[in-house]
């Protein structure tokens, strides 16, 4: 709704103390906005944020007003996410709740610790956390039909992969999170971070293939293999370290491993190792391409698995110098902590 936002978050470029031309939109005019590209189908839905003007809840009553503007007004059913901003009240919550198909709570950083580094004004637990309790008590009511989210902008404060990973994981099991986003820090003109090195691309896209890995392959946290620097390493995707690094459980039969184990091996997904799993209930598989007609990656799969017990493939023949370094090497893995605010 506004880029005009009361507080001072180091690593933000539209921060109170950064001097340049602000803008806005009033509920009326960004909901007629909306509905006329709606209607043009230049849009399926909207997502609703705004920066921190005067306060909290006078902001959020203005994105609660737009949203009631769409739907009551111009009738629109379609896809909504509403931003929930720090310190909002509870009912202003419970109001957004009942417009919106899904609410997000942006963290920003892993821990308390973390934030205060960027962010100091807010409270992690009281202005973060506390609002995503009250979104959960509404999804259990049945709102919210497409949950809850969060962001977490990756670098700006120093923190590691591990506290990232734990801190997602501890929200997956105690917050109901639907999905964490992993947005790479790039400093922006006009903030203290000015001329600091971005951080890469890479190093965002490997957390999200982790975070894939918990959600969608049964991974648990403390299975994500790191390096030393408490990161995921760069230069292999985490399922093929943790393959290389566990190498005494491989390779696996194809015709007796279970579910999760099928999820293990590189190349095959949930939805292959479905398929594999359900056809080995009337079928036993005698040759690879079977495999690569149920959706297996082949290249990838076969140095890991056994087929009627004989090798598909050699794993030190596919691995690279660099590979065996990091079999050989003691890298650390996700610490299993009580606490997921704990640093690295």
């Amino acid at each position: 709704m506004t880029n005009a936002c009361k507080n001072d978050c180091k690593y933000c470029v539209n921060r109170c103390s950064h001097d340049f031309k602000r803008t806005g939109f009033e509920p009326e005019e960004l909901a007629r906005i909306f509905i006329e590209l709606y209607r043009r189908n230049y849009l399926e839905g909207i997502f609703l944020t705004s920066g921190v003007q005067r306060s909290a809840a006078y902001t959020m009553e203005r994105m609660i007003t737009t949203l009631e503007i769409l739907r009551f007004k111009y009738h629109y059913r379609g896809y909504v996410h509403l931003k929930v901003l720090p310190k909002t009240p509870p009912d202003l919550i419970e109001r957004g709740a009942q417009l919106a198909d899904r609410m997000s709570v942006n963290l920003e950083s892993p821990n308390p610790d973390r934030l205060k580094m960027i962010a100091d004004n807010k409270d992690f637990m009281l202005d973060l956390i506390e609002p995503m309790n009250i979104i959960q008590k509404q999804i259990q009511k049945g709102l919210l039909k497409s949950g809850h989210t969060t962001q977490f902008v990756v670098g700006a404060a120093g923190e590691t992969d591990a506290e990232l990973l734990r801190t997602t994981a501890w929200l997956y099991k105690s917050k109901a999170l639907k999905r964490a986003y992993f947005s790479a820090f790039i400093p922006e003109e006009g903030t203290p971070f000015t001329g600091q090195k971005a951080i890469p691309l890479l190093r965002e896209h490997r957390l999200y293939q982790a975070d894939w890995l918990m959600r969608f392959y049964q991974f648990k946290s403390d299975e994500l293999v790191l390096e030393k620097n408490q990161n995921l390493s760069l230069e292999f995707d985490p399922k093929m370290v943790y393959a290389l690094k566990n190498r005494s459980r491989f390779p696996m039969e194809i015709n007796k491993a279970n579910y999760q184990d099928l999820l293990k091996i590189p190349g095959i997904g949930p939805l292959s190792a479905k398929r594999i799993w359900q056809a080995r209930k009337e079928h036993c598989f005698t040759d690879i391409k079977e495999l690569k007609n149920l959706g297996a990656v082949i290249k990838r799969a076969k140095p890991f698995i056994l087929i009627n017990g004989k090798a598909q493939g050699s794993i030190k023949s596919m691995m690279t110098i660099k590979q065996l370094e990091l079999f050989q090497s003691q890298t650390s893995q996700l610490a299993h902590q009580s606490s997921p605010f704990l640093l690295a």
